[in-house]
């Protein structure tokens, strides 16, 4: 990142505007938002700029900008679209210790102008660094669509409850009030009946709210923690489900196995504690009880916890250990169901792990479990048309295929392995149960996979193994394949 997104208070400071035409118009539609007081310098002016300094919205001086003009200045723009004529101006702004803009001149300037949606007072400026103006254009498109007319009513009237709003407790609570009112409570105020029906449902949101805590201070044994059990999924944010995004950002505390992409972190907020609790296969790891505890010490201190689990919580997350330890002490739990990695991998490889006259049921199955390789129904996983996703089975991989051969399964029968899912080094090797082990081994495959048994990429015929990356073409004889394309 070379350009660090800022908000400048400019109430009662100084812009210098040098240049009056229509390149100074341009930014000065933008500035003229600001509390700012604003001087424009140039000869020439057009028309507009007049009519702005006629209504008093902007002081017009009609002469090029000269030494030790606009002394005190917080900024200046160069918008005089003349190379010589905008060097000089960014001297004197230099010379004045002003951040200085010099406009279609990136390489000259010391800050840059952002796209931006305008809700006063909330405010969504969207920058590219000078890459590309008409993606941040595209993106403002899709932003102004999205954020509602209303919400900068709803965030004026809410500043002005913000005093009241401190008779809350700190942490969850006061959150808990501001998101209610944010996400519910103000926009259907506003639809019934404007800004009175706001302040009133606000008020009555928070002598409500006041209430519920007064109520906890008075039950020495209340529990104002609370804990999510979340399905992070296989690792793309997109991915997850709405309701997985807004636990994170209302959680304290954010309890993640190692698996848990960066990306999905990114969404929680930047206040929130961060504990990474992963198990690594074959290395050092943190031991379930010492989990229990952590989710517990956290919601007994009154903190909202987010357990996040890759794929589904529901799957091979060691669930029903953490609910019994949160049962056991108390602490009030919800799960948030999430994709597991299973289903993800048949989506990018263009699968369903259905279909008719081939298989009635699909198995899911993890290679290893605490007493070392798992055992399961061999024969019924070696018919013909068998499907299964195999979780923590690369470790495994010899022992699955000498099971399965051993109870007379089909050597030909297509293996699918999905390698770090929807992710960006997301790779998929297919090959056949006969060649799993070998394939595996020689495609460096390490990091988390699921093993599809029975299961082979649209299209793609199983004649050799093959290596397939994100974004690669693989060739076959049957047909063109871009494999792993979202």
């Amino acid at each position: 990142m070379q350009y660090f997104p800022i908000f400048v208070n400019l109430r009662d400071e100084t812009i210098v505007v040098s240049g009056a035409g229509e390149t100074a118009v341009a930014k000065l539609r933008l500035l003229l938002k600001t509390e700012a007081r604003i001087i424009v310098f140039g000869t020439d002016p057009v028309q507009q700029i007049v009519d702005w300094a006629s209504a008093d919205a902007l002081t017009l001086v009609r002469r090029e900008i000269r030494d030790g003009d606009g002394d005190g200045a917080r900024l200046l723009y160069a918008a005089n679209a003349h190379s010589v004529k905008d060097t000089q101006a960014a001297a004197i702004g230099q010379k004045i210790g002003a951040l200085i803009n010099v406009v279609d001149n990136l390489a000259d300037s010391e800050f840059i102008t952002p796209a931006i949606v305008d809700r006063d007072p909330v405010t969504v400026a969207i920058g590219t660094e000078g890459a590309a103006p008409v993606l941040a254009r595209r993106i403002k498109a899709q932003i102004e669509e999205q954020l509602a007319l209303e919400t900068g009513h709803l965030a004026r009237i809410g500043k002005s409850f913000r005093a009241m709003a401190d008779a809350l407790p700190e942490g969850r609570p006061r959150r808990a009030f501001w998101s209610t009112y944010y996400e519910r409570v103000g926009p259907k105020a506003w639809a019934d009946g404007g800004e009175a029906k706001v302040r009133q449902a606000l008020e009555d949101l928070f002598h409500e709210h006041l209430e519920r805590a007064s109520a906890a201070r008075r039950e020495p044994d209340h529990k104002l923690g609370y804990v999510q059990l979340i399905g992070a999924g296989p690792g793309d944010p997109d991915l997850l489900t709405l309701k997985a995004r807004r636990a994170l950002h209302e959680a304290d505390v954010i309890i993640h196995d190692r698996l848990v992409s960066r990306e999905v972190l990114e969404l929680a907020r930047r206040e929130a504690i961060h504990v990474e609790v992963g198990k690594t296969p074959g290395g050092t790891s943190w031991v379930q009880e010492d989990i229990n505890a952590l989710m517990v010490e956290h919601a007994r201190a009154g903190a909202h916890v987010a357990r996040l689990k890759s794929g589904d919580a529901t799957i091979y997350g060691r669930l029903d250990e953490e609910m019994d330890a949160l049962d056991e002490a108390g602490i009030g739990f919800e799960i948030v169901p999430g994709i597991t990695s299973a289903l993800a991998a048949a989506a990018r490889i263009s699968v369903s792990v259905t279909r008719r006259q081939r298989n009635s049921e699909f198995r899911l199955l993890t290679g290893q479990d605490v007493k070392g390789f798992a055992e399961h129904d061999w024969r019924a996983l070696s018919r013909p048309g068998a499907v299964a996703a195999i979780y923590m089975g690369v470790r495994a991989a010899r022992f699955l295929q000498g099971r399965l051969i051993m109870h007379d399964a089909d050597p030909d029968t297509p293996v699918t392995v999905i390698e770090h899912v929807s992710r960006d080094n997301e790779r998929v090797v297919s090959t056949t149960l006969q060649e799993m082990e070998q394939a595996l081994r020689e495609s460096g495959v390490s990091g988390p996979a699921i093993i599809f048994l029975g299961l082979t990429p649209r299209d793609v015929p199983v004649s050799a193994v093959q290596v397939i990356t994100s974004g690669e073409m693989l060739v076959s004889d049957a047909a063109l394949v871009q494999a792993g394309a979202r």
